[in-house]
């Protein structure tokens, strides 16, 4: 095993920081970097960082992603190497794809790309899914545009080092919904004298759990889940005014997703205005899906039996959500999961750790993929 990776794991294990915030962990990476001596390094925001190593001929930009971000979760692990923080942890693994990234770095040390350029980037806020898209319009990614770009993600329940596969979505496209409808409070002896949003929030929960069983809508799954209801103040004495829900949309196929969320408009905004009530709709971390051009599949593939690596092909998209979904909406993406053992706690579990053993696993294929595209 590569000892400095595992260490370089720990170390930023043990020092968990949330979305946005990744200040620290960033100043790791850059340091860790250092021996290796990229060609560049390119602030991404504040804490988002790409390294670039270039070729000595003209030749394809290829992007490799790893997340910087941990969770607000209380890690119980006890290891040696725990989180520090209360109520933060690498619940997710984001630290071993760190780790796998970095170690990249020291293969494009040793061996740099013949032709164009390859770009490790550490990206903040997967985990609320807005690193991607603000490093997608950040002017300086723009400027790089990437002929490829890969990612990967541990995925615990799977056999260790097994490389998992899908053409087209990888994994779920999902959005938070928040309606707010306003009516007027009355005097709860008067109902009548006010406008109550009940019956409305009544009827919008059973007419959108009708529309998931209208499949004719949509080609593959779709999800609605009612995350929260709120109505009303704790005042016995009135009947309530306004009233607000929160309901998570989910869907294997992009396509069934704008579906989904214009049909769930419809329905709100038809029955707001039957109920004579004021309504507003709003959207929260917004993932697409992942979604894998073949080409880069069956890189992925050849490489796994190259190396002799045990792979296989998912019947279904993974229902979990990616933001590596902006990058496959603009660029040729090939994401792939990595088998984290199937005795593994599972990801955002205060007992998760990310396994040290399929880091060499991911790196394998990483190398693979840009002496493929970029020579060795």
């Amino acid at each position: 095993m590569n000892t400095k990776l595992i260490a370089l794991r720990h170390q930023l294990h043990s020092q968990p920081e949330l979305s946005n915030k990744e200040y620290k962990t960033a100043q790791i990476i850059v340091d860790f970097m250092d021996e290796y001596q990229p060609h560049e390094i390119i602030h991404l925001g504040d804490t988002g960082r790409a390294f670039v190593f270039e070729g000595t001929e003209a030749g394809k930009t290829t992007v490799f992603r790893a997340e910087l971000d941990a969770l607000p979760i209380e890690e119980k692990t006890r290891l040696k190497y725990a989180s520090i923080y209360n109520g933060v942890a690498h619940a997710c693994g984001h630290d071993g794809h760190m780790a796998i990234l970095a170690g990249l770095a020291q293969q494009l040390s040793e061996n740099p790309p013949r032709k164009g350029k390859v770009i490790l980037l550490f990206q903040p806020a997967e985990e609320v899914e807005q690193g991607a898209k603000d490093v997608l319009f950040h002017p300086k990614f723009a400027d790089l545009n990437p002929d490829y770009m890969f990612a990967l993600h541990n995925v615990p329940g799977q056999e260790t080092n097994t490389i998992l596969l899908r053409r087209g979505s990888f994994s779920a496209a999902s959005k938070g919904m928040t309606i707010r409808l306003k009516g007027k409070t009355s005097h709860a002896a008067e109902p009548e004298k006010g406008r109550n949003p009940a019956i409305a929030i009544s009827k919008i929960s059973r007419e959108l759990n009708d529309l998931l069983n209208n499949k004719a809508l949509f080609t593959d799954l779709t999800l609605l889940t009612f995350i929260y209801i709120r109505m009303g103040e704790q005042s016995f004495g009135t009947s309530a005014g306004s009233g607000e829900m929160g309901i998570t949309l989910r869907s294997f196929e992009n396509a069934d997703m704008k579906v989904l969320s214009q049909k769930s408009e419809e329905i709100v905004n038809r029955i707001a205005a039957e109920e004579n009530l004021e309504c507003s709709i709003a959207y929260h971390e917004e993932f697409p899906a992942t979604v894998n051009q073949d080409e880069c599949v069956d890189m992925l593939q050849d490489l796994a039996e190259e190396h002799d690596l045990s792979y296989q092909y998912l019947d279904k998209p993974f229902k979990w959500s990616e933001d590596f979904g902006y990058f496959s909406q603009k660029y040729t993406c090939g994401f792939f999961g990595l088998g984290a053992g199937v005795d593994q706690a599972a990801l955002h579990h205060p007992d998760y750790d990310f396994p040290d053993e399929i880091i060499e696993t991911g790196l394998t294929i990483f190398t693979g993929l840009y002496q493929k595209i970029n020579g060795k």
